[in-house]
């Protein structure tokens, strides 16, 4: 049994609406995640993260032509939220898939040169750059404040 990588792609639109593509089996719609996956050539980098864990970023890369331009430029603009499944196909038997790994993340940046449209993904979450939710410490969370600066062993 031989086994290889698969990706699977979908971008939501911001009017609701999700595309979804897969780069594994060509002339064929894969249903993965209640999706049904088109068949377009692509690339995934994978997930870049810096040593103090604020770049999370991945890319996607797609062929320029007038499809794709079409759709990437919007998903640039409108900031459309893509979710990459990385999986382990079997390319004998299209309905074997194991999921490996996800990636959600929000397209931040596109750009396009001769044969290539890239798309840059943010994570959706980042501690450093974003907004996360305060935390407040108060008793339930941490017990009683001491009185004194005494401690006793």
């Amino acid at each position: 049994m031989q086994y290889a990588i698969g990706h699977f792609v979908r971008f939501k639109q911001a009017n609701g609406n999700t595309l979804a593509f897969q780069n594994f089996y060509i002339r064929a719609g894969i249903t993965r995640s209640n999706y049904l996956h088109s068949f377009m050539p692509f690339g995934f980098s994978g997930v870049t993260v810096n040593i103090k864990g604020d770049n999370v970023d991945a890319a996607l890369t797609f062929p320029n032509n007038d499809l794709s331009r079409g759709w990437a430029s919007q998903a640039t603009l409108e900031s459309w939220v893509a979710t990459v499944e990385v999986c382990s196909v079997n390319p004998s038997d299209s309905t074997s898939q194991q999921l490996l790994h996800t990636y959600t993340g929000v397209v931040a940046s596109g750009g396009w040169d001769e044969t290539s449209i890239n798309l840059r993904l943010n994570s959706v979450l980042d501690a450093v750059n974003s907004d996360v939710p305060n935390r407040t410490l108060h008793q339930r969370l941490v017990g009683r404040l001491p009185a004194s600066s005494y401690v006793r062993f």
